[in-house]
């Protein structure tokens, strides 16, 4: 008898480990925004498609580590990427990459958008993104900014801006959005664009001021407050795409199949809830639409890192 369980035991265990896994490779550490995405959904789409769904974290060298194992994955349905803008960043940024930022992935799904949110800190005797301005150009280097690091999007997003205005800025580069973001709260940096989740806790904050949103439109979550774009600097525009990509060759049957899957998703109201909290606007794409985002967003950061004058060897 135990033998006999025994072998029905092994049998089993044989089945559930022959099941189909699908892996989201999230190329960040846990607990950042793109994982949490990821982990928002993962268990409704393993029921939708009918096979695990499991979220795989490999972090390192600006998302480029967990970016490359995806690209040299086989184009089957098991490997997926949850990608965001700093994909086609690292198109530019990175004198070396091993893949192909755009030749080697297959646009699957598009999910949503992140803008981001200009804060200046409340001992500079500015209140609108003109006086702002204004205030650089009158004190030329005499304003720091603080960022996630070089290459980041908060580093980015502010080199842009100061191109654009004319205003000329120190970079003063951290580790992370929360050590960048603490630094204009305690006075010692003056600016900071953050991605909206980071900076809409401290909208009523005495200590900053809220300038402007990034996105081409206002955001969704804080509707007063004008764009960068509306405010002083047209024609400017720094947000971030999320969405799903897997090897180049996909064939086209799992494309849709996935792509349906998410755009199901994305009529939910429980996972809209849960985008909402990181900060992210629904939007589904075809895969078709989505690609052509990916071809103009890796030209629009080729722009902005060339004027950032940002490089990493």
């Amino acid at each position: 008898m135990r033998v006999l369980i025994s072998l029905i035991l092994a049998f089993s265990a044989g089945i559930a480990t022959a099941q189909p896994v699908t892996r989201i490779v999230v190329p960040f550490a846990a607990g950042g925004v793109q994982d949490i995405v990821a982990r928002s959904f993962n268990a409704e789409l393993w029921a939708l498609l009918g096979r695990n769904v499991i979220v795989e974290n490999r972090a390192g060298a600006g998302g480029t580590i967990g970016t490359g194992s995806v690209a040299k994955a086989a184009p089957d349905g098991q490997t997926l990427i949850l990608s965001a803008a700093s994909h086609t960043i690292a198109g530019s940024l990175y004198a070396k990459l091993p893949y192909d930022p755009l030749r080697d992935f297959t646009p699957v799904a598009h999910i949503g958008n992140v803008d981001y949110v200009l804060l200046v800190s409340s001992a500079l005797p500015v209140h609108t993104l003109a006086e702002f301005i204004a205030y650089g150009k009158a004190n030329p280097g005499k304003l720091n900014y603080a960022s996630a690091g070089n290459g980041s999007a908060t580093h980015l997003s502010m080199a842009y801006f100061a191109s654009m205005a004319g205003v000329e800025m120190v970079h003063i580069p951290f580790k992370a959005t929360g050590e960048a973001v603490n630094e204009v709260l305690a006075g010692r940096a003056q600016a900071v664009i953050a991605a909206n989740i980071g900076a809409i806790p401290y909208l009523k904050d005495a200590r900053v001021r809220a300038l402007g949103a990034t996105g081409e439109k206002r955001s969704k979550f804080i509707p007063d407050l004008p764009t960068v774009s509306e405010a002083g600097v047209p024609g400017y525009q720094f947000d971030s795409w999320i969405g799903l990509l897997a090897p180049a060759g996909l064939p086209r049957a799992s494309v849709d199949t996935v792509n349906a899957a998410v755009e199901k998703l994305l009529r939910d109201p429980v996972i809209l809830e849960r985008l909402a909290k990181q900060g992210v606007v629904p939007q589904a794409m075809t895969p078709e639409a989505f690609g052509a985002l990916l071809r103009t967003d890796f030209a629009r950061m080729a722009r902005v890192v060339k004027i950032s004058g940002a490089r990493i060897d």
